[in-house]
């Protein structure tokens, strides 16, 4: 693990080797001073001259912004060291491949106010700045992220959180960005406590990668404010182990013993964690930390990260690895963010291989093919006739409209149909 000794003998040899500690560990100064240029960058890692002229044109697609703390890490002689595989840009990354598109998800279409994207019935996500300590050289929002490099204006922030007002069905708001955590202390604070007086918002949570690039912010003054407005629920972005550091590890800390709840989402990326060794020893180091790895993310259609993706097989793979081979809480879910806004969706392996009428077959991590036999009853009870969840649920406007296999379960419908089906077309 890298240490504190590791990270101070490190920065000894970078142009910070005079910065008195207690600006090192200030995030505002880390912010200030990250590395925007590639004469910067050349005295902290060693780089040719083509190399140099590589990052310069590919600083043309995404900013680069790395924060000292997060480059102390970086192997200066090791091109795939993954710190700085995740944090400088490279030459493929102006490569716009044929299947690339730049809003892949649909995050755009999806938004019925600027900063607000509804896709859930019940959950949606609102970026409050475009701003992040670090701009990750894989990122899916990269059309969006850092083009200013600042919080979002104050009157886009109100239209939106009116919007959440006037949408009862939402119990879930996601704030990121960019990341929310690069807010002051006091502004994040403005937008959280407005969500929290709306009655039918249940959870905020938050999106970030600070613990990893900028462990710095996580200090009394967030902790204490996130508190007040509990429960708090927050999604990190840990990519590899060597970003598990003491420093990071110690802003994790703070996190749980504050009561927040923790998950990580890893985005797998061909050349730096794409083995499953690598994935296995980052979630239990994870889970070690109590952070509980959440999903395993197959890499976006995103422009200028094709040089990024695996296969879908490759991911797959690494979940065969894990399921039955490490604590089952330390295997996250392998997911694919399907363009056009078809939504995060979950790819397994195959375990269920057979079934009959009572019979259903399954193999399981070893090899071993089993049999589980079904009840000879399986008809439904149908609902106790003291139950009101469904009226209280409709009463508060959740789970309305029904959607998808949903409306078939419910009756509602015997088929879905494409909108644009050709066989209806012909009646026109």
């Amino acid at each position: 693990m890298y240490s504190f000794e590791d990270e101070q003998n490190r920065v000894a040899t970078t142009p910070w080797a005079a910065i008195p500690q207690e600006k090192w560990n200030d995030w505002h100064w880390q912010i200030a001073n990250r590395i925007t240029s590639v004469d910067e960058l050349s005295q902290v890692i060693h780089l040719t001259e083509g190399e140099k002229e590589i990052i310069s044109k590919s600083l043309n697609k995404l900013r680069m912004a790395i924060t000292p703390y997060y480059a102390s890490l970086m192997d200066p002689d090791d091109p795939r060291c993954p710190i700085r595989l995740r944090a400088v840009p490279s030459l493929p990354e102006t490569v716009i491949s044929e299947e690339d598109l730049f809003d892949p998800l649909h995050e755009d279409v999806d938004s019925p106010v600027p900063g607000i994207t509804h896709r859930y019935p019940d959950r949606l996500l609102f970026l409050v700045t475009d701003q992040c300590s670090m701009y990750c050289r894989h990122c899916t929002r990269r059309r969006y992220a850092g083009e200013l490099d600042q919080p979002r204006k104050q009157e886009e922030i109100d239209a939106a959180i009116d919007y959440i007002h006037r949408t009862p069905s939402v119990r879930d708001v996601l704030l990121s960005g960019g990341d929310a955590f690069t807010l002051s202390t006091d502004r994040l604070e403005a937008i959280i406590a407005r969500i929290h007086e709306i009655p039918h918002v249940e959870i905020v949570r938050y999106g970030t990668a600070t613990p990893i690039v900028l462990p710095q912010r996580i200090d009394d003054e967030l902790i204490q404010m996130l508190k007040k407005y509990q429960p708090v629920w927050i999604n990190l972005h840990y990519n590899h182990p060597k970003e598990l550091t003491e420093r990071s590890r110690q802003s994790l800390a703070k996190l749980a013993d504050a009561g927040f709840v923790l998950g990580n989402q890893t985005v797998l990326m061909r050349g730096l964690n794409d083995c499953a060794y690598i994935i296995k020893e980052l979630c239990q180091r994870l889970i070690e930390n109590r952070v509980r790895p959440y999903r395993l993310y197959q890499c976006d259609l995103s422009q200028g990260i094709a040089h990024f993706r695996t296969s879908i097989s490759k991911g797959i793979e690494i979940i065969e690895h894990l399921s039955g081979h490490t604590t089952g809480f330390a295997v996250p879910e392998f997911m694919v963010d399907l363009p056009g806004g078809g939504g995060k969706t979950p790819v397994h392996p195959r375990y269920m291989i057979g079934q009959s009428d009572r019979q259903v077959i399954f193999r399981n991590y070893e090899g071993v093919i089993a049999k589980y036999i079904e009840p000879e009853d399986t008809s439904s009870l149908g609902c106790p006739d003291n139950c009101t969840i469904c009226d209280d649920r409709q009463e508060r406007g959740l789970d309305q409209p029904k959607v998808g296999l949903e409306k078939l379960y419910a009756g509602e419908a015997i088929s879905l149909e494409p909108r644009d089906l050709p066989r209806r077309k012909r009646k026109q």
